[in-house]
């Protein structure tokens, strides 16, 4: 009740203060709303200056990896820099709490290094992260206006297309990306949104949240979009891009329901376990990132109207166009801004690499009537698969099983398929089963067809070979 009455204050107080601040290259902030005094932002505030917030662009390049130089955006200091108009420049952007030499950031710098000649530009604003959440909601007001400013100075100065620029935002530094996009008026060429904050930014106009004119491709990871109250998301749910990524359902990640002790106690230290602990789900989004770059089709994402149906088997394998990857190399994706909000579904594994290639196969059994377990494992000309449970319970002859799964190898072209079957019953009569057919179909909608005339007891292996 309490709090109910701070925010009908609030707004009631917004209605009527309004206040304007100005600065130097920056132009002018206003706390009118949207930008407050609304229901998902009901504090009067305004962002801190330009010094307080602190914006720096450390930048890495193939020549110089794993020591950032500090630019600013003046010709000169960029001119002395390793930074090549001949090159695509990608700015990544932290979010709340967060800092810009934190080991993310660089860490995607470096997998870009190892696929391409890029500038790449971690920008610092833990100057304006470090506080009250409410004020770094305001903050990236300034971060954005610095990187929209930023790509001006390269345009005018090295007559550098904001069409080259890619800025990938994680958390409040995804909307900071938003507003450096509507400040540059959707010329730069691309915008990643790393789970993009949702308190303050769910349901509110697209003036002040990223969303899909704010570049000329928009792409976006939701990792944590669960309601705040109760579950602590800390993600938008809604979709605010071209291509709207959901993996594993975009709420509940792998991997993140470790006991407390273990993320805390974590092997890059307390505070970075803590962080992991609190918001595992929210700085997957970064991590998948990271990964998609060196594994340029280990994140197939699935068209499909719901996680449910996902996972039900319902959206397999790709249309006729294709999948989009989740990720780095999302912008391949021939349809990628044929329409905004196109939602796209996908499973990853629950720890570095996270890629995951998604397979479907049919089973034909032969042999005897028995309960039990079916599965199969994948060889291929890239690598060989684990064997994955296909189906339990009544197996009969002649009856065909059929299901999906996520395997962390990309086997390539299959060649051969192997399949056992296992139950924990004894039996007197020591039955045998067998696959006198198994089709497994890869997401591109290739079709690979395996024959056996043999059967096996539980527990034998039975290899098919290429009908």
């Amino acid at each position: 009740m309490t709090m109910l009455l701070i925010w009908t204050l609030s707004l009631l107080l917004g209605t009527v203060v309004g206040k304007e601040i100005c600065f130097p290259r920056l132009g002018c902030f206003s706390n009118d709303a949207p930008w407050t005094g609304t229901l998902q932002r009901p504090l009067k505030l305004l962002p801190s200056t330009p010094n307080e917030v602190n914006t720096r662009f450390l930048l890495y390049t193939n020549e110089n990896p794993s020591n950032f130089q500090t630019i600013t955006a003046d010709s000169s200091t960029i001119e002395a820099s390793n930074f090549k108009t001949n090159r695509k420049t990608r700015f990544v952007i932290h979010g709340f709490l967060d800092k810009g030499d934190g080991s993310w950031l660089s860490d995607i710098c470096k997998n870009l290094f190892t696929v391409e000649s890029v500038n790449c530009i971690c920008v610092d604003w833990k100057g304006g992260s470090q506080t009250f959440y409410t004020q770094a909601v305001q903050n990236i007001r300034i971060v954005g206006a610095e990187v929209a400013y930023f790509v001006e100075v390269l345009q005018s100065a090295f007559q550098y297309s904001p069409s080259d620029v890619h800025i990938i935002g994680h958390s409040l530094g995804a909307h900071a990306a938003g507003e450096a996009g509507r400040r540059t008026n959707g010329t730069i060429g691309r915008i990643t949104g790393l789970d993009p904050a949702g308190p303050s930014f769910e349901g509110t106009p697209e003036l002040i949240r990223l969303d899909p004119t704010d570049a000329q491709f928009v792409d976006v990871i939701h990792t944590d979009a669960a309601p705040l109250i109760p579950n602590m998301g800390f993600g938008i749910r809604q979709t605010v891009g071209h291509l709207d990524f959901f993996p594993n359902g975009g709420e509940e990640m792998p991997g993140c329901q470790k006991n407390i002790l273990s993320n805390i106690i974590d092997i890059n230290g307390i505070w970075e376990g803590t962080c992991n602990f609190i918001a595992c789900n929210h700085l997957r989004s970064f991590k998948y990132y990271a990964d998609s770059i060196l594994k340029p089709d280990g994140f197939s994402g699935f068209p499909c109207d719901t996680y449910k149906a996902f996972t039900t088997n319902k959206c397999f394998p790709c249309p006729s166009e294709g999948c989009p990857q989740m990720g780095h190399y999302a912008d391949r994706f021939p349809a990628k801004t044929r329409e905004v909000g196109q939602k796209f579904y996908l499973n990853t594994g629950d720890a570095s690499s996270f890629a995951r290639w998604r397979y479907k196969a049919n089973v034909t059994l032969s042999g005897e009537k028995v309960r039990g377990h079916v599965l199969i494992s994948l060889f291929g000309n890239k690598g060989n698969s684990k064997q994955y449970e296909i189906f339990k319970g009544s197996l009969k002859p002649d009856n065909i099983y059929s299901s999906e799964f996520d395997s962390d190898v990309d086997v390539g072209d299959l060649q051969k398929v192997k399949f056992i079957w296992y139950n924990s019953m004894i039996s007197l009569t020591r039955p045998k089963v067998g696959a006198s057919q198994i089709i497994v179909e890869r997401n591109d909608g290739r079709v690979f067809n395996f024959c056996s005339q043999e059967t096996a007891r539980k527990n034998v292996l039975v290899t098919l070979s290429p009908c």
